[in-house]
């Protein structure tokens, strides 16, 4: 009887066990890592590309999660100091971490050698959890000078071939240049403007979504 009760219980820990690993496999996670172009910045959360993209995947990858991490006026120093509490929080069930991050940087003038070195480490300590990443390129207005604004765009590059991560070269593409898609300030997106920033990340997401 005792040794009866015993197989029963073994057998009971054994499918148990299989449950949580097969949940735990399924329950996969995108971060998105930015700043306020990716907090919704103006307009209600569910009107911005994050929460766009949520549904999207939703409807066509239902094991994958995409959390928003992403606070306005994030720089890369404190995202860089950020970074780690966030891993820690959702690992290991992280299968990308997609850094939107630098706009900031570039607006307050700061060098681009810091902003690089702060990307950089952000996706080593990615890569040092085996999180894959998605690095999504930022630009600042032309009035800071045809020198500092080519070293901005020039950094997203740099990184993306010197730690083989793929690159979106510019989240505002066909955003940015278009008033009427521009809120008052001329820096942050409408919400109008959400679908064709959602677009532009999925043509650098897509083609790693079979690798998570």
């Amino acid at each position: 009887m005792l040794i009866s009760k015993l197989k029963s219980c073994h057998f009971l820990l054994i499918l148990l066990l299989a449950f949580f690993s097969t949940a735990a496999q399924a329950d996969k996670k995108i971060i998105v890592f930015g700043d306020s172009l990716s907090a919704a910045y103006g307009i209600a959360p569910e009107q911005g590309w994050v929460s766009l993209l949520s549904v999207y995947l939703n409807q066509r990858h239902s094991d994958l999660t995409v959390i928003n991490a992403s606070i306005s006026g994030e720089t890369t120093d404190s995202g860089l100091s950020r970074l780690p509490s966030v891993i820690n929080r959702y690992n290991p069930n992280i299968n990308m971490m997609i850094i939107a991050l630098g706009a900031n940087d570039g607006l307050r003038g700061l060098e681009p050698d810091l902003i690089q070195s702060n990307l950089g480490k952000m996706i080593a300590l990615c890569h040092e959890n085996k999180i894959q990443v998605l690095l999504v390129g930022m630009q600042i207005p032309p009035n800071y000078g045809k020198a500092y604004t080519q070293a901005i765009q020039k950094i997203y590059g740099d990184l993306s071939i010197k730690y083989q991560v793929r690159r979106i070269p510019f989240m505002l593409a066909n955003v940015a240049t278009h008033a009427t898609l521009m809120q008052e300030d001329g820096l942050h997106p409408t919400a109008e403007a959400q679908p064709i920033i959602l677009n532009t990340i999925l043509m650098g997401l897509k083609p790693l979504l079979p690798k998570l």
